[in-house]
């Protein structure tokens, strides 16, 4: 496996890029990439030229997440002023907008079935579930207090969400945290499984194997990326190679490999296999802040977004 650059693009916002994600290919359209900015502003581009397709305003501080619709005609924002904004893709019309309190969306997932909208809920320590027929909030799913600790401690009784994913099925959601835990949630049932430890600082990004659906992936702050029995709640192996933060993790759609961004300012590829890493690409100049490797089959995709204000494209074969 590997990756080949095919295009970078400076200055494609005015001000650090925080967030990526690839908006499905529909009937009329190819996927597409859509970027979210301390600029205020969510862009839509054109593979493999990286054509800007569009720019979405209407948030008034830095859009900290980005996420698409299974089906790619809507998608999503959220921004440090404390609105969800739901849109759709083509038209850029504001299909809904809520207000969480301010620190309490961090990462938004939707559902691989596109029924539900997962955000991780900052200070809240908790994720918060929105039902995408009627974008009415449908659960707020709270991280316990570890065991032995009383209310009032407020430095264990408040555990900050950084992070959220969807099993491939839809029935499980992980969660990161900002003291390195890791909980997850029975969706079915709206139920606090258990906490996955071994991170000793904040969890900023996790993703659940396409293939493997108990087998999930953390890239935290201490460097390290983890795989975990999300299920048996067993650590399956740990992979270390970045000399900063693990900003962003991803799994490719063969479930085959794994790309990270750090704030070394570099992406690898791992293989999972391996569980070691067997590519490092250097084309950003600052913290690398998202990866995302486009859904489907091949060509296959890679995209990396950074403080540098520029979006990297590369084959991934």
């Amino acid at each position: 496996m590997k990756l080949a650059g095919l295009k970078s693009i400076d200055d494609a916002h005015d001000e650090s890029v925080w967030a990526i994600t690839w908006v499905p290919a529909t009937e009329a359209r190819p996927a597409l990439l859509l970027t979210g900015s301390l600029d205020e502003t969510v862009r839509l581009w054109q593979p493999d030229e990286l054509v800007n397709r569009g720019k979405m305003t209407g948030h008034c501080l830095g859009v900290a997440s980005v996420a698409a619709h299974p089906l790619g005609f809507i998608a999503a924002s959220a921004s440090l002023d404390s609105f969800v904004r739901i849109f759709d893709v083509d038209s850029n019309t504001t299909i809904a907008s809520f207000e969480a309190p301010p620190s309490e969306v961090w990462q938004l997932r939707f559902n691989p079935q596109g029924t539900m909208l997962a955000a991780a809920g900052g200070g809240s320590a908790s994720v918060k579930v929105w039902d995408t027929s009627t974008w009415n909030l449908v659960a707020t799913l709270s991280i316990p207090r570890p065991e032995g600790t009383k209310p009032a401690d407020k430095s264990s009784s408040k555990k900050f969400v950084l992070s959220v994913a969807w099993s491939p099925d839809g029935r499980r959601i992980a969660c990161g945290s900002m003291d390195g835990t890791v909980s997850v949630f029975d969706t079915d049932r709206g139920k606090f499984l258990h906490h996955l430890e071994g991170h000793c600082m904040p969890v900023r990004s996790l993703v659940f194997s396409p293939v493997e659906p108990r087998l999930l992936f953390t890239g935290s702050d201490d460097q390290h990326v983890h795989m975990y029995d999300a299920e048996g709640k067993t650590q399956v192996g740990s992979m270390s190679g970045h000399n900063g933060w693990v900003l962003s993790v991803d799994a490719s759609t063969d479930g085959a490999a794994l790309a990270t961004g750090s704030s070394d300012r570099t992406v690898k590829l791992w293989d999972i296999g391996m569980k070691a890493a067997v590519q490092t690409m250097s084309n950003h100049n600052d913290q690398v802040w998202g990866v995302a490797f486009r859904p489907g089959g091949m060509p296959g995709r890679l995209a990396s977004v950074s403080d540098d204000k520029s979006i990297s494209l590369y084959d991934y074969s």
